[in-house]
């Protein structure tokens, strides 16, 4: 009797492990990362940062002759969003230094048009200031894709759906999941000079528990643009939210003999207030 006595009192102490919480499934992730890019957008609509951009154009390996605009220059601009109407957001660059030397005098100059509230012409004038921006970039033909938001614009509520998701096999257990996208809807989101269409695809690094995307790489390609954009955000504890610290750039016009690399980096986060009531559709080319 006391051995039976002993025996049950063991198996009443045997501790009961938890289980381990299933996963989400990708539908969750990517649904979570939605709602975080919609709120990224309404949080970052009311910073500007500084912009440090520094391009090089140099000739393609194994390339047998040079393409115009050989060289390399360096940027310093301020750079933010404005809200189109609900749901849409229209990245700014207003450059005010190239190569050490100022191209204007320093001033929140896109901040300023926005401050007591959009107007038509305000809006009007932004786009002026960021078309003008565009052309201090080095390479042949104009290009305003490169901006460090561009991966958050594919899960936009609009352009979703044109997308599809698949997920890249984990080698660990880390709760960073990685997602490839395509585009396979028109029209596209990114479209050429002649407004032709230029499907996107691409690489998300997702935290699976907040939806916060960590890094995204959109690449768009056919016959006449090469063009990849990678985009690594990082927590702003002064902000309180994450923010992007750095955009990697290739860029080649199809026929040229030289290709675009470009570094930026984003430092000086400061809030300020807009609204607009103004409804334009986003002018993203890659030219």
């Amino acid at each position: 009797m006391r051995l039976l006595l002993l025996t049950v009192l063991l198996g009443a102490a045997t501790p009961v492990l938890a289980q381990t919480p299933p996963r989400p499934d990708l539908a969750t992730v990517i649904a979570r990362v939605a709602a975080y890019a919609g709120r990224f957008q309404q949080q970052f609509g009311s910073v500007v940062a500084e912009e440090r951009y520094q391009q090089v154009s140099r000739p393609v390996a194994g390339s047998s002759r040079v393409g115009g605009n050989m060289g390399a220059t360096d940027l310093r601009s301020d750079f933010l969003l404005v809200q189109m109407r609900p749901g849409e957001w229209l990245p700014f660059r207003d450059v005010f230094e190239r190569d050490g030397r100022p191209v204007r005098d320093r001033q929140d100059r896109l901040a300023r048009l926005f401050l007591t509230g959009a107007t038509d012409d305000a809006l009007a004038r932004a786009r002026d200031i960021s078309n003008e921006s565009s052309r201090y970039n080095i390479g042949n033909g104009t290009r305003t894709i490169n901006v460090p938001t561009l991966p958050l614009m594919f899960l936009a509520d609009d352009v979703r759906g044109g997308i599809t998701f698949s997920e890249r096999k984990r080698e660990d257990d880390s709760a960073e999941r990685v997602v490839d996208f395509k585009e396979v809807a028109h029209p596209t989101l990114i479209k050429t000079t002649n407004n032709r269409d230029l499907p996107a695809s691409g690489r998300l690094w997702i935290d699976e528990a907040t939806g916060t995307l960590l890094r995204g790489l959109v690449r768009a390609q056919d016959p006449t643009v090469d063009s990849e954009i990678t985009v690594t955000f990082q927590r702003d504890e002064t902000l309180g939210m994450w923010v992007p610290v750095r955009m990697d750039e290739r860029f080649r016009r199809g026929g040229d003999a030289a290709e675009i690399r470009g570094t930026a980096t984003y430092t000086n986060f400061r809030r300020f207030q807009v609204s607009t009531s103004e409804v334009l559709p986003p002018d993203v080319q890659a030219r």
